[in-house]
């Protein structure tokens, strides 16, 4: 996946600087003790010797993390109580793999849940795709796997939608209306459709349109097909999921914009997590049988039925180049 040069040429001055604010968020470590390592773009905090972009594991046995529960939380996009079902059969056989209890943690944000883990109460999620770089460079957040096809498929699309009769047929038509992002750290409810609007439509918020923010995609699905909104930017595997469940109907919404292909979730572990207690996690997600489970019946809905082992590096340069178009920081305080 590359991001056109037209893209990057276009959105360097688009959005100011996202900061994440988690200054309440306790922390074990002074100033005075910040270590003198490579670190690239992460936090203070954290060292990055080998390259990867990740925080390191810590060679100090005393800041290294075993908890007797594994608090496990999955990105806040759809209701809850419907992933809390979905995971069971998954936290079942992560119990299993590790000997530990889990717990499924529901988060309302995704800052919520960037700062459950920067401090110390998540051990293992998944985050959204373009809340990863914040994950990884605030929270030490690593993670090692994406859901795909059984065939080895993977990502999403950024859609923009409407309904019918809304008199919006093209992007251009959104001008002077309104146009619903879910959050700031969301890619496809955000990032994307901001750079895209800006380089591909000479588009911006504010000055051509009404940007509103519904804090989630299915806030801004259930919005555009009760007509709420007019319009609304999200990650086509959220509605597949919504229409699979009868949440709406396919009549209900009508794209007029569909973007390249992008990672969807991120799922991986604390970085501080003692490394026996990493591997058998990972352990965990690759030797997890799909057929049957809870986890098959929701996911399927968007044609996913394996984890699928990725790095960071890699599969999330297309989201770190949309995220330097758009001026976006990784500033943790």
């Amino acid at each position: 996946m590359k991001l056109s040069k037209r893209l990057m040429g276009s959105c360097a001055a688009l959005v100011g600087t996202v900061a994440l604010m988690l200054g309440a968020v306790p922390t074990s470590f002074a100033a005075s003790h910040v270590e003198d390592c490579p670190r690239g773009t992460l936090d203070e905090r954290y060292c990055d010797r080998d390259g990867d972009l990740l925080a390191d594991t810590p060679t100090d046995a005393s800041k290294l993390a075993d908890p007797d529960t594994l608090i496990f939380a999955y990105t806040p996009v759809e209701d809850p109580a419907v992933y809390k079902e979905a995971w069971a059969d998954f936290l079942t056989h992560l119990e299993a793999v590790t000997g530990k209890k889990t717990l499924f943690f529901p988060v309302q944000s995704n800052a919520a849940q960037i700062e459950a883990m920067r401090s110390g109460r998540l051990h293992i999620a998944g985050f959204n795709t373009g809340s990863n770089p914040l994950a990884v460079n605030c929270a030490g957040f690593n993670p090692f796997t994406i859901m795909a096809s059984k065939d080895g498929n993977f990502g999403y699309e950024m859609e923009i939608i409407t309904y019918p009769g809304s008199g919006i047929d093209k992007v251009e038509d959104i001008k002077g209306k309104q146009l619903a992002f879910t959050s700031p750290t969301s890619n496809s409810g955000f990032k994307a459709p901001s750079a895209i609007l800006k380089a591909d439509f000479d588009m911006e918020a504010e000055r051509d349109f009404e940007p509103a923010f519904s804090g989630k995609h299915d806030n801004s699905i259930l919005g555009v097909a009760n007509k709420d909104y007019p319009a609304a930017s999200i990650a086509n595997s959220v509605l597949k999921r919504m229409i699979s469940r009868d949440v709406i109907k396919p009549e209900q919404v009508k794209t007029i914009y569909k973007s390249q292909t992008f990672p969807t979730t991120g799922f991986g572990v604390a970085h501080n997590l003692t490394p026996d207690l990493q591997a058998k996690i990972r352990e965990a997600f690759f030797s997890f049988e799909w057929e049957g489970t809870s986890l098959q019946e929701e996911f399927e809905k968007s044609n996913e039925g394996q984890f699928l082992e990725m790095t960071y590096i890699e599969f999330w340069d297309v989201i770190r180049k949309i995220d330097t178009a758009n001026g976006v920081s990784y500033s943790c305080q």
